[in-house]
């Protein structure tokens, strides 16, 4: 009996503290009128659990019971938005179509960063030839916070008609608005919408290692040409779906990782669930386990050697920024990225 007191109490405390959370992020009321109702359901949370604990259980859980129905179909209500002020860094999906060997891409985002809020814009129509696909690298960018990180996928053409390796990064990322800075536990809440961006390298990787601060490592990942290809429309077709039908951005279930892992299963079968993917900077420990890293190197010296932080920013403006950050990454010193 004691145990079962104990469960319940759990449930009542558990949907008082989510609720909460959930009217706090996610009510569009001005701020004031939002706190008060957040304070409401907080007293009245705290009034069923007060009378739980004086034994009585049928009133407090049918109180909390309608309550919780009443937030749910709120909840269930909210719907993402297609058109907001956004923030000019997500303001366009990274949108593309593809004829024969031909992907355009419609919006590849190519900022040059001044601050970490500033930017001279910057938005081309880039075509590549997937004929002339030859890399797939994993770039891990982390601020400090163990398991935390931020995870880009970075695709490399070279061969005729293509610039002389040519990269795109594309990014998993929340859509904010203008006036909304991220949060981990937001994004629990239906806070943000998702986006898909493809950003040029000296725009995406330059922003977290040389104007954030960031710690930014490259791993060079072992794929086949088919999976590589398929793998970059994977990604071009997911920004396709998301700028027809948006979709929120949720901390664990859909975001840099669990999206990427998600297309990768359905590309090469087989592939087990596993907790590193609920932290993405172990992403790298997940991959290099399944053979997906430059076989014959320790995790740690792919760690150690991939680490380009320095190196991006020395080769700053330098127009061969992503051929100098690849210098000594395993992978990249013997590749053959001839057409």
């Amino acid at each position: 009996m004691a145990l079962l007191d104990g469960i319940l109490r759990l449930a009542l405390l558990l949907a008082t503290l989510w609720g909460a959370l959930a009217l706090g992020y996610r009510l569009e009321l001005p701020r004031l009128g939002r706190w008060l109702m957040v304070l409401l359901w907080l007293l009245a949370g705290g009034v069923w659990l007060w009378l739980a604990w004086q034994g009585s259980w049928l009133g407090p859980l049918a109180a909390m019971a309608v309550q919780m129905a009443a937030l749910l179909a709120w909840w269930r209500r909210l719907t993402p938005a297609k058109h907001r002020d956004w923030a000019e860094d997500v303001a366009y999906l990274a949108t593309g179509d593809v004829e024969g060997h031909r992907l355009t891409l419609h919006r590849v985002r190519h900022f040059d960063w001044q601050t970490p809020n500033a930017a001279r814009e910057a938005w081309e129509r880039r075509v590549y030839d997937l004929r002339h696909l030859k890399a797939v690298d994993l770039f891990v960018s982390s601020w400090g916070r163990p398991g935390v990180a931020h995870v880009l996928v970075s695709f490399g053409f070279s061969g005729e008609g293509q610039a002389e390796d040519d990269f795109v990064a594309f990014s998993v990322e929340v859509r904010r608005e203008r006036h909304e800075r991220f949060s981990e536990i937001g994004g629990f809440f239906k806070q943000y919408e998702l986006a898909i961006i493809a950003a040029d390298e000296r725009d995406a990787v330059r922003l977290r290692s040389n104007v954030r601060g960031e710690r930014v490592t490259l791993y060079h990942v072992t794929l086949s040409p088919d999976a590589r290809r398929d793998l970059l429309l994977a990604l071009v077709t997911a920004a396709n779906d998301l700028e027809r039908e948006p979709r929120f951005y949720h901390t664990i279930t859909a975001n840099c990782t669990t999206l990427v892992f998600a297309m990768m299963r359905r590309i090469i079968g087989g592939l087990p669930l596993d907790h590193r993917l609920l932290l993405s900077a172990l992403l790298p420990d997940y991959i290099h386990d399944r053979g997906g890293l430059v076989p014959g190197v320790s995790l740690q010296e792919l760690r150690r050697r991939g680490d380009i932080t320095e190196r991006a920013r020395q080769a700053h403006d330098d127009p061969d920024f992503s051929q100098r950050i690849r210098r000594g990454v395993p992978g990249w010193e013997t590749l053959d990225r001839r057409p």
